[in-house]
């Protein structure tokens, strides 16, 4: 019997690197039931960053019943599910069993590095064929890693049962419980394996990274019938798989080819929509945020690796927690910190440097050191914003949320570094918020009808002059270094 439209729910269920959430929305966009499970991150050797595969379903699948039991008998409505992860983790399992062969290895992972620095003569030709640059970040050169080092994937590939890819394709099987793997664009198109214009994987690039086809999932649209989640007696269709940077582009419905949208987490990601054919951007990624139907929606975007990734680091330097209480004082009064070279997880856009030392430029107590880090979270992402800003007009607006956005010092100070006016959406949960969207079009959203918060530009000339001596610095850092 159909739902009626009154009583319909939507299940979105977010695996980040910290948790894995679930969370139930009505019709109009409230959140009504949500659980988050924390995760662990095992790194047993610098650079490599990794889960276990079982935990991480485990908990996931722990998240969605919890969600569900606080419905009660509201559960009936529920009508569609969507689902995003980091669009650069990568893992490996039997077909048939679906268990996993090896870790889920981390976007933040660079294990792979080395094997990657002979590619760095094709970039160029990398780029035009799948929006990205040569990196371990991204999801070829690990499978590669899995497929050279790991004798369980070694021996489900000799007998015919080894599947590997994005781990979105990994768990979207296993809570549909079916061996058939597919992936959608986002993720597919963060593994350098994936022609950006055929829409497939590309013969060429599996032969160069020496990746059967065989092996990975088929390529389907982002809204696609994925198969149906079993929970407390329901069948919940699985409509929508994508990325969470990708997700989180649809928070507050269409994203606008007016705004820039930065979503800050471990990492900060900076993207602008675009329209095919694309413009060139040689020193920015060509990402597919979105499909169905034989459409592709596209964006420009940058990377900066070193966001929340660097405030840890920087907790561990000067014990102290992440986010001190101090925090938004520090960021109000401290008038001159020093300067902070992030080379927190290698440098993104657009800089494009695997491995480069962090440190302070200047003296200052762990109040402005504290600063430095943050202002430097600011410039790279105002690196990348000017990068964009060559090929296309300035934006209207910068649309900030993630974790990070909830500071209003720090969307204060993006704004007047920038001197665009920021607006934080009211709801945090961006990436679960794009789902919802995503899953129900129609949608008033009622709970993002208030008016956003905004943070108008200032004058700021002593924080743009401090721009512009860390932008010096760290262009005479990369060109020293390529």
């Amino acid at each position: 019997m159909p739902i009626p439209e009154r009583s319909r729910l939507y299940l979105a269920i977010d695996q980040g690197g910290h948790a894995g959430r679930a969370l139930v929305f009505d019709r109009a966009g409230r959140i009504i039931a949500r659980s988050e499970q924390q995760i662990s991150m095992q790194q047993p050797h610098p650079g490599w960053f990794e889960h276990d595969a079982e935990t991480l379903s485990a908990s996931l699948q722990t998240a969605i019943c919890e969600a569900v039991a606080q419905l009660g008998p509201q559960k009936h409505g529920l009508c569609a599910a969507g689902l995003a992860t980091q669009r650069s983790n990568i893992v490996c399992w039997h077909r048939k069993t679906g268990a996993a062969c090896s870790k889920v290895i981390s976007w933040q992972d660079r294990r792979a590095a080395t094997f990657m620095q002979p590619f760095e003569a094709e970039a160029a030709r990398l780029h035009e064929i799948t929006g990205l640059f040569p990196s371990a970040h991204y999801g070829a050169s690990k499978l590669r890693w899995c497929l050279d080092h790991l004798p369980a994937a070694q021996k489900a590939l000799e007998d015919g049962t080894l599947c590997c890819g994005p781990f979105s394709s990994f768990l979207s099987a296993r809570l549909t419980r079916t061996a058939q793997a597919r992936v959608d664009p986002a993720h597919a198109a963060r593994t350098l394996l994936w022609n950006i214009h055929t829409k497939d994987w590309d013969a060429r690039l599996l032969e160069k990274f020496g990746i059967p086809l065989q092996v990975l999932p088929k390529c389907v649209a982002s809204r696609h019938a994925f198969g149906s989640i079993t929970v407390s007696g329901l069948e919940i269709p699985l409509c929508i798989v994508t990325g969470d940077q990708s997700a989180a582009l649809f928070q507050a419905g269409p994203p606008q080819k007016t705004t820039t949208y930065i979503n800050m987490g471990t990492g900060a990601f900076i993207q602008r929509i675009l329209e095919y054919p694309l413009p060139d951007a040689p020193r920015l990624l060509h990402s597919v945020v979105f499909s169905e139907d034989h459409r592709y929606q596209y964006a420009l975007e940058g990377t900066v690796n070193g966001a929340g990734a660097a405030l840890s680091w920087f907790s561990k330097q000067a014990h102290c927690p992440a986010w001190p209480k101090t925090a938004e004082t520090w960021l109000r009064e401290t008038k001159a910190p020093p300067l902070f070279i992030n080379g927190i997880g290698g440098l993104g856009a657009p800089f494009w440097q695997p491995e480069i030392d962090s440190y302070f430029i200047g003296e200052g107590d762990r109040a402005a050191q504290f600063c430095a880090v943050v202002e430097s979270i600011l410039f790279m992402i105002q690196a990348n914003l000017d990068e964009m800003h060559k090929g296309l007009k300035p934006p209207k607006t910068l649309c900030l949320s993630g974790g990070l956005s909830v500071s209003d010092p720090l969307c204060q100070k993006l704004a007047d570094l920038s001197e665009t006016p920021v607006r934080r959406a009211i709801q945090h949960e961006a990436t679960a918020r794009g789902l919802f969207y995503l899953m129900n079009p129609s949608s008033r959203n009622d709970a993002e009808a208030a008016s956003p918060q905004r943070f108008p530009p200032r004058n700021a000339p002593e924080l743009r002059q401090r721009y512009q001596r860390w932008l010096k610095k760290m262009n005479t850092l990369t060109e020293a270094l390529q």
